[in-house]
């Protein structure tokens, strides 16, 4: 499978932090692994919408800018963290997401306070969540990047 289903967010908290909260709103287990970087952390649990289990991959978000020029804005770059969602199994693109939806409206249930964007290939917003503002679902194909930003720019950490 190539495609990629990723929940970012803005938590301005260390990642072992954020890691025991998702570990827990998720009911996920830490798996231990030797190829991971140090400031990632991996885990296992079970899928909530499919038959069968899924890793959770948290790690620091190296995908935006941190003062990106205006060209290059993304809706991710204050984002610190990307949680990486991927189904053990069958590798079925829809299951995938639907999959990441799921734990993306859990996670908006169960942290209210964390600003966070769902996104598709790392291309693509699927949906966006910020505190006192709400959650706000994209028409298919909303980029991530400057081209879309008056759609997703009210419902981002900017």
């Amino acid at each position: 499978m190539s495609s990629d289903d990723n929940i970012f967010l803005a938590t301005g908290k260390p990642l072992r932090e954020v890691a025991g909260w998702l570990a827990e709103a998720l009911s996920l287990e830490p798996v231990e692994n030797p190829d991971l970087k140090d400031d990632a952390f991996l885990f296992r649990g079970r899928a909530r919408s499919v038959s069968g289990d899924l890793f959770v991959v948290l790690e620091p978000n190296v995908y935006g800018e941190a003062d990106p020029e205006p060209e290059d804005v993304s809706a991710i770059d204050r984002s610190d963290a990307v949680v990486g969602i991927r189904c053990v199994g069958t590798k079925d693109e829809e299951l995938q997401a639907h999959e990441a939806r799921a734990l993306y409206e859990e996670l908006v249930g169960a942290r209210p306070d964390v600003a966070m964007i769902l996104s598709h290939n790392m291309a693509f917003a699927v949906a966006a969540y910020l505190p006192a503002v709400g959650t706000q679902v994209f028409p298919p194909g909303t980029s991530l990047d400057v081209e879309d930003i008056d759609t997703w720019c009210r419902w981002v950490v900017t």
